[in-house]
Parts: C-alpha cells; sequence; structure tokens
C-alpha cells in the first residue's frame, strides 16, 4: 500500500464517478482507475432519466433514489452538467396504484384521461431528472480532476492488486464484479436502444407492459433521442439486433408519431449489471485493508448514483472494526 493514496475506486462510469467526486470533496487523496474512458461505459449508454428500474430491495433502492432526485434536480441548474428537469408518463394497460418511490417525487399524479393514448387506461404524470450521459460523464469527470482527483485509464486484475494500491478500495465495477469479486449472483440485464434526431419531442413516455417488450421514448437533449428498449436477463449479447432495432423504432412511433421517419444516428447495446439486490457494504482483510462494495444497480444506475456514492463513501472513512 502506498501512502500517497487514501482511496482507490474502481470503474469509471456514474455510480464510481460520483462516489470518487465526494470523496475529493471530503478532502481523502483518490485515484480512480477505470478500463474504460467514460463515454464507453455502460452508464453512457443509458436514456437516462430518474427511475428506480430493476434494483433491490425496494426499501434502500427508494432512500438512494430519494436522495439522488435531490441532487440531480440541483446540477439541473447548473450549466454544462448535462442534467435538466423534464415531464414523463408513464403509460398503463390497467388500473395501477401508486409506485413506492411516488412520495419522492414532487407533482407526481395519475394522468387525466384526455393525456393517455388510446388503449391505456391509467398512467403516471411526473417530473423528474434526465441526463445526457455522455456529457453528464464528462462533467463529472472534469469535476473530479478539477477538485484534484486521479484519473487512470486501468483495469483492476484483482482485488489484491487495488488493495495494494490503498488502503480503502470503492469497487464500483458493476457487471464486472461477477469476476473481479467472484460474485455469481452479478448478471446481464441486456438493453438495446436506437438513437435517432429528435423532432422536438420534450417528454419522456414509457411503458413497461406492452406485449412486445418494454417501451421507452427519451428526449436525452434537444438533438437527439433514445428509443428503446430490451431487458433480456443473462444476455451477453453486445451486437444490436436489426429485428429489435425495427420493433423499437415502430412501437415508439406509435407512442410518439413524430418519431416516424427520425433518422437514426446510431445503434447500441448496454449490459445493465443485474443482481438480487445492490450489494453496498464493507469487507475488511487482516492487512488493515477495507473493499467497500457498491455495484449491482440493475437498470438505476443514475437513478441511486448519488445516494449509493455518499453511503459509499460513508463507509470507506469508518474505521474497521
Amino acid at each position: 500500500m502506498t501512502g500517497s493514496l487514501d482511496v482507490l475506486v474502481l470503474g469509471g462510469g456514474v455510480v464510481g464517478l460520483s462516489a470518487a467526486l465526494r470523496l475529493r470533496e471530503a478532502g481523502r487523496r483518490v485515484r480512480l482507475w477505470s478500463a474504460d474512458a467514460p463515454e464507453d461505459t455502460v452508464s453512457a449508454v443509458a436514456g437516462a432519466f430518474w427511475y428506480p428500474y430493476r434494483a433491490f430491495p425496494a426499501e434502500r433502492v427508494d432512500a438512494w433514489g430519494s436522495r439522488t432526485f435531490g441532487v440531480l434536480a440541483e446540477l439541473a441548474a447548473v450549466p454544462g452538467s448535462g442534467v435538466r428537469m423534464r415531464p414523463a408518463l408513464e403509460l398503463r394497460h390497467r388500473p395501477a396504484a401508486d409506485p413506492s418511490w411516488a412520495g419522492g417525487v414532487p407533482g407526481f399524479r395519475h394522468a387525466r384521461p384526455d393525456e393517455l393514448p388510446p388503449g391505456y387506461a391509467d398512467g403516471w404524470a411526473f417530473t423528474v431528472p434526465t441526463a445526457d450521459m455522455p456529457a453528464y460523464l464528462r462533467w463529472l469527470a472534469g469535476r473530479f480532476r478539477a477538485a484534484g482527483g486521479e484519473v487512470e485509464r486501468r483495469r483492476a486484475r484483482s482485488l489484491e492488486e487495488a488493495r495494494a494500491a490503498a488502503p480503502t478500495v470503492l469497487n464500483c465495477t458493476g457487471l464486472g464484479a461477477r469476476s473481479l469479486a467472484g460474485d455469481a449472483s452479478v448478471f446481464p440485464i441486456r438493453g438495446q436502444v436506437v438513437r435517432v434526431e429528435n423532432p422536438g419531442v420534450e417528454r419522456i413516455l414509457l411503458d413497461q407492459e406492452h406485449p412486445e417488450g418494454i417501451t421507452y421514448v427519451i428526449p436525452r437533449s434537444d438533438r437527439e433521442c433514445v428509443l428503446g428498449g430490451t431487458a433480456e436477463d443473462g444476455s451477453w449479447d453486445a451486437a444490436p439486433d436489426p429485428a429489435t432495432a425495427r420493433r423499437i423504432l415502430r412501437l415508439c412511433a406509435e407512442l410518439e408519431p413524430r418519431l416516424a421517419g427520425a433518422r437514426v444516428l446510431e445503434h447500441r447495446v448496454g449490459l445493465r449489471p443485474g443482481r438480487p439486490e445492490v450489494r453496498l457494504e464493507a469487507e475488511d482483510f487482516p492487512d488493515g485493508s477495507r473493499v467497500v462494495h457498491c455495484y449491482g444497480h440493475g437498470g438505476s444506475g443514475l437513478t441511486l448514483s448519488w445516494g449509493c456514492a455518499e453511503e459509499a463513501v460513508a463507509l470507506a472513512a469508518a474505521t474497521p472494526p
């Protein structure tokens, strides 16, 4: 272990960058290792908007999500952050009770009948933070470096190698934790999306119950929309499927007719890090080193990022028993 480094963060996605920045703000000497540039991480593929999705357990997720909502809402007023507040409408095929997270979203309400497209019986209308993820990740990395943090393009070969570099390690490697931490409960949730030019869409639309598969329209910025999608458990296939792309384009145009014929910019696949529960806990070793594990966020990386990062930072600061 080196005396010049307090904490080593593994993983350059949204959770790792958020934790690294909070550590620097707390005065810790921090370095971040990331095998990929921020724009090449799975976080960059996301739409992305604040919405708890495929992350457990609900009570911890709601608390982490509520904290993150507040931080992102503040960042929406910061020029250059890539974050902004947008209206959203989740469509339901039958009357639905409020979700567990509704109390943490100001202005959450059920949609009026005139707001629902034909064939839908209910819907939730709310306003949430969204992020142009490539821009937001660059902003986070820039803030971290400006605060004196160090970023190194490097893949950790083992936790032992990381522990040799710093007395405290934050393991924010997402799906990589399956091999790095030997955690067989981590699995991929394959998500395919299509980036298209934005024809003027300002509202997020989401139908998780569509019989042909989850469908969503996310205006990432005034220039582009992210259309999706899929949620395929256990699939490691990172290649976009043309038939799936055609289905995504067709279903999204049915939800938002202005998208019909929108120019396609890119096809992407991201492998979300699924796990039965988010792992956020400290692991102590006989040599006095500590590894704080923070991974398994499913489709809620952005949504839980600040809440989980701050709890991980608190664990990193705690004295091992």
